[in-house]
């Protein structure tokens, strides 16, 4: 009797075991094999790493099922797992502990998401990893120690990704170059290392010496699956591969200029050089008066020449321009001045004045054309007599600032960008003929949000109100813009319904903020746009002063 009961005993937990591991995910597939139970979920819309998988499952691939990111302990209740497959998704983040409790985990496959970095300390929990599959993300950087927690690889494949540089570093401290390499002196044989690096747009200047000289010298145990990589920049090294290019170490930039003292007579055209030599390329700059001035840079194989063209030399043209040239290891600036030389010498030279030229009434058309979190990208059209030679001036600053930065452009550009620009706070910005004053329908104020580091986290889209339809500026997020033709009265309007706006989303749902067109109904946005302005006693009074401008907000 007793042995009856242990064998039905037996039976029923064999039974009981049997129905647990037959237990699948909705949607997806089990199966069993020689090598263990394996889950399987293709073209699902999950979103999101399930919380009841199966303890016992020894692999498991989800791919194409929209999964975002990998929180921590995403498959902590799957110990045994061994090989986990979530290719072709949209993972953009990965926890740091993302991969506790996966000790036997010896294959990760992340190909085809949307990475832009990885938490590399996150390997600590994966002592037994031999292949990890990063192809076809967005990683940029590769840091310094990102392998040391990866001893026991024999693939990575980092191709098809957006490194640019790299430090040899990066191998040289990898403790598996460094066993595998006096393994293989010492004995002749140890397992390869098969190494993924190709279809990066590399950037191949000094920076990247160390690593090229790394690639040329690469030999087993390290494979490598395409040795022919390819630089990307700069432009005289594109579509070369790393053996046909020879790289210098970098250097601080030096800068000289063929004539530092010139005296020219008023009205003549001025030509400022400035030579520079550093590597990498360095940022070159000219700056007259606290003021910024753009000049054009050509580049004659490790020397830079930067000129600043001056048009007929005003009186307020004379003075010190200071070329500056920097670079990550430092920077070096020359100084050239300006003079002009006194028709009659018993005279003294007057006073600087705005000096207008036939083309003083030119017509500018000024818009935001780009927009970014913390700065916005000018852009203008001018219809002047000679292009080639019109020279512009842009002023910006705070709004109720009485004197605002003025920055010179030369001929042939027609874009500034602006960055660095504070929250809730009032600019206008100007674009004028060199030596102008601002005149109707030149700027455009904007006004700054207030919250934005939450729009950076969100990204939300744009959704654009027009108060005037006279034309419809693209702002920053958190932003709103008015032309100043719509005079001080449209511009307090604007920030009026700003402030509206901001008190009536926090009476709403967060669910109903999606910041997407198709979530926000923009006739019952230009009715309150109306509202605000069609008052039967105000009407034609709100109207003439809001004639030609407009306004648009964000968020």
């Amino acid at each position: 009797m007793d042995a009856f009961y242990a064998t039905l005993h037996i039976t029923l937990v064999f039974q009981f075991i049997s129905f647990g591991s037959s237990t699948c995910l909705f949607g997806c597939s089990c199966t069993d094999d020689i090598l263990g139970r394996s889950l399987l979920c293709m073209e699902t819309s999950m979103g999101e790493i399930p919380v009841d998988i199966p303890h016992d499952f020894i692999k498991i691939r989800i791919e194409k099922s929209h999964l975002t990111e990998l929180p921590r302990g995403s498959f902590s209740k799957v110990p045994a797992l061994e090989f986990l497959w979530l290719n072709f998704n949209e993972i953009a983040l990965m926890n740091m502990k993302s991969l506790e409790g996966l000790a036997n985990l010896t294959e990760l496959r992340l190909q085809g998401n949307k990475l832009t970095s990885i938490p590399w300390t996150a390997f600590q929990d994966t002592a037994k990893l031999k292949i990890l599959d990063l192809k076809h993300n967005h990683l940029d950087v590769l840091p310094e120690h990102a392998l040391r927690y990866l001893p026991t690889l024999t693939y990575l494949d980092l191709s098809f990704n957006q490194l640019s540089v790299i430090a040899k570093e990066v191998f040289i401290n990898w403790p598996l170059f460094q066993i595998a390499e006096k393994a293989w002196a010492k004995e002749g044989m140890v397992s390869n290392v098969v190494l993924g690096l190709h279809d990066n747009p590399w950037l191949c200047d000094c920076r990247l010496k160390g690593f090229v000289e790394f690639i040329r010298a690469v030999s087993p145990p390290i494979i490598l699956m395409n040795s022919y990589l390819m630089c990307s920049g700069p432009a005289l090294k594109a579509d070369k591969f790393f053996h046909e290019i020879q790289l210098k170490s970098c250097m601080r930039p030096v800068t000289s200029a063929p004539e530092t003292n010139i005296t020219l007579p008023l009205g003549a055209n001025a030509t400022l050089t400035c030579l520079v030599k550093g590597r990498p390329e360095p940022t070159i700059q000219w700056m007259y008066s606290l003021k910024i001035i753009r000049g054009f840079t050509n580049i004659d194989e490790e020397t830079f020449s930067s000129q600043l063209l001056i048009p007929s030399l005003h009186l307020a043209d004379r003075g010190l321009y200071t070329c500056t040239a920097n670079n990550f290891i430092g920077n070096s600036s020359v100084n050239i001045t300006v003079n002009i030389a006194s028709t009659d010498s018993s005279l003294p030279l007057l006073p600087p004045v705005p000096m207008l030229s036939s083309e003083e009434n030119a017509y500018i058309d000024i818009h935001i054309a780009k927009q970014t979190v913390y700065g916005i990208t000018l852009e203008w059209h001018a219809a002047t007599e000679n292009p080639a030679e019109t020279w512009f001036t842009i002023h910006f600053g705070k709004y109720d600032s009485p004197k605002k930065e003025m920055i010179y452009i030369g001929p042939g550009i027609n874009s500034y960008s602006v960055s660095n620009l504070l929250p809730v706070t009032k600019y206008e910005v100007c674009v004028t003929l060199k030596n102008h004053p601002p005149r109707e329908g030149q700027c455009i104020v904007f006004v700054t949000g207030s919250d934005i580091s939450e729009m950076e986290q969100k990204e939300r889209l744009i959704h654009i109100i027009v108060i005037v339809c006279a034309m419809v500026l693209a702002v920053p997020v958190g932003m709103y813009a008015c032309t100043t033709e719509a005079r001080f009265s449209c511009v307090d309007r604007c920030v009026d319904l700003w402030r509206m706006h901001r008190m009536h989303d926090d009476n709403l749902q967060e669910g109903a903020r999606q910041g997407t067109f198709d979530s926000l109904q923009a006739t019952s946005d230009e009715a309150l746009c109306k509202s605000s302005v069609e008052k039967p006693t105000k009407r034609r009074k709100s109207e003439d002063k809001c004639k030609g401008g407009s306004a648009a907000y964000l968020y």
